[in-house]
């Protein structure tokens, strides 16, 4: 006898269809799998034989050969035992042929019979749908991740004999819907670490509001405990809550990854902070067939770099293109493959090794050693970052909170000696609020543009909605002289000034916005070694 199964292959983040096909017919007892398949795959025979024998399942004494097409395709993963078995057992006619009709079937096969979690289930379930699949059965430990799906109805089954009473009518599985929608209002309300535990550094702060206000990539140069990974670690928290296609997109990645949590689902936009010494294929994504690296695990959040120099040079020079392009493209000998990488880059270094530059007092490093450190991060990657600040130390009033602080930034600038309101640390929910606000005047600004946040405005945009007044003009030219600008810093430029605007209600670029916009972009002459 011969029956067909519907399934679906793994290349990346795209998801190919494969047929899994069964004949049993009398000839010599043995089990043969064919279709170009990898290890784990040619794996399944015994995982398939010894589950079918302990679940209580006489396998015939004749030849079996199962064939995984199309042939073209190399098949990798262990999802293809439980169509294996299913499509088995259809020929051992233990499960009518007609209750596998316009299904789709994935997951993997314990010895005993119970069927375990594979990965990117979700984007199996969403190409199923694009097919005019009308169910999925996949493992439970995945049902929520494959209920998120709209469409389609979505069976999480525990067990080859579950699959049976279910197939039998004995005890028949409900399919699982994830009301996805009330989920994300519920995440929003839930709290996170605030910002208001951050005391002082007011220009910090600025900065955070302003690159999460128009999805801006910073630099913060510091030294030790100024507050600079406590920032970044909170920089989720003031970015719009996820829309249910960016969780969607998100979770998809995830999954691929192999990484999502045990709600199955990505909530929250992450903060992914590899450490120093990852090479440049844990962030780009590797492996024979490559998994998403750091960069597209950030997709839609936080790319954060903590000690920025430290890094190997050939892993930093890899974010140059996904900056840009948004995207990270993996070549291979048998194909290729891009995943998503529109994220927030976030990062943090020392103004030298020892950490204390230049403070002669406490840095122990010499002239050379700060000037090889700083040339560490190169020019065209500089060129990349939006906002690049210095962050000072905290000073004893501003930690205990006895006193206001030294400085506010023209954003916050205020008298605040007796005034408590304007001593008060802003808080996640104040910036947050501040950040919407710009973003719903970005989102009116581009409605036919197809774009949603200045950051991601071309040359074109940027002439028709950042022109500038004679002063205004006068002074980006004499910064654009002065610090040796290349076209690239000249448009980010302009493009952190009309979110600096777009955050004061503003619909002209003047000077005070502009001039903030220059100042975050190069830090003190202190640092000119940066960019060698």
């Amino acid at each position: 006898m011969y029956f067909c199964i519907n399934s679906f292959a793994l290349s990346g983040l795209s998801v190919l269809p494969v047929s899994v096909e069964a004949d049993i017919s009398d000839g010599l007892p043995v089990m043969d799998l064919v279709g170009y398949l990898g290890s784990e795959v040619k794996e399944a025979r015994e995982r398939v034989r010894t589950a079918l024998k302990n679940s209580g399942f006489t396998i015939p004494v004749k030849r079996i050969t199962i064939n995984v097409s199309p042939a073209s395709i190399r098949k990798q993963g262990t999802a293809f035992d439980l169509p294996i078995a299913l499509s088995m057992m259809v020929c051992m006619e233990l499960i009518a042929p007609q209750s596998l009709e316009g299904c789709a079937v994935m997951g993997e096969l314990s010895l005993n019979g119970d069927i375990q979690g594979i990965n990117g289930v979700l984007p199996r379930v969403l190409k199923a749908r694009e097919m005019g699949f009308k169910s999925c059965f996949v493992p439970l430990e995945n049902a929520a991740e494959g209920g998120m799906v709209d469409g389609i109805d979505v069976y999480g089954v525990d067990s080859l004999k579950g699959m049976c009473a279910h197939f039998s009518k004995e005890a028949v599985i409900a399919p699982t819907k994830t009301d996805l929608d009330e989920i994300l209002n519920d995440t929003v309300r839930e709290k996170c670490d605030d910002f208001a535990d951050i005391r002082g550094q007011p220009l910090i702060k600025r900065c955070m509001k302003i690159s999460a206000a128009g999805l801006h990539n910073v630099l913060m140069i510091g030294p030790p405990g100024a507050g600079k990974t406590m920032s970044a670690s909170r920089m989720a928290g003031i970015l719009p809550p996820l829309t249910k296609d960016e969780c969607l997109e998100l979770t998809k990645i995830y999954s691929v990854a192999g990484m999502l949590p045990e709600s199955g689902m990505i909530l929250r936009r992450p903060v992914v902070s590899p450490h120093h010494t990852c090479t440049p294929q844990a962030l780009a994504g590797g492996g024979n067939i490559p998994r998403p690296g750091a960069i597209s695990l950030a997709h839609k959040a936080v790319l954060f770099l903590d000690e920025l120099p430290e890094f190997k040079k050939e892993a930093l020079e890899i974010l140059r293109q996904p900056l840009e392009e948004k995207k990270v493209h993996i070549a291979r000998a048998n194909a290729n493959y891009t995943y998503p990488a529109d994220f927030l880059l976030i990062a943090a270094m020392n103004p030298c090794r020892c950490g204390y530059y230049p403070d002669m007092k406490r840095c122990s490093c010499t002239i050379k050693d700060v000037k090889n450190y700083l040339s560490r991060i190169s020019g065209p990657l500089l060129d990349r970052i939006d906002l690049c600040i210095e962050v000072g130390e905290i000073s004893y009033d501003e930690l205990s909170g006895e006193g206001a602080p030294d400085f506010l930034t023209d954003g916050t600038r205020s008298m605040a000696e007796g005034n408590e309101e304007a001593i008060r640390e802003e808080s996640t929910e104040d910036i947050l609020r501040d950040v919407m606000a710009a973003r719903e005047r970005q989102s009116f600004r581009f409605r036919s543009e197809g774009i949603s946040v200045n950051s991601q405005m071309n040359p074109s945009m940027i002439m028709k909605y950042c022109q500038l007044g004679r002063r205004e003009n006068l002074l980006l030219k004499e910064a654009f002289k002065r610090l040796n600008m290349s076209a690239r810093a000249y448009h980010r430029t302009l493009k952190v000034a009309r979110t600096i605007a777009d955050l004061a209600d503003s619909e002209k670029i003047d000077e005070k916005h502009l001039y903030e916009a220059i100042s975050m972009k190069i830090p003190d002459k202190t640092y000119g070694n940066m960019g060698g």
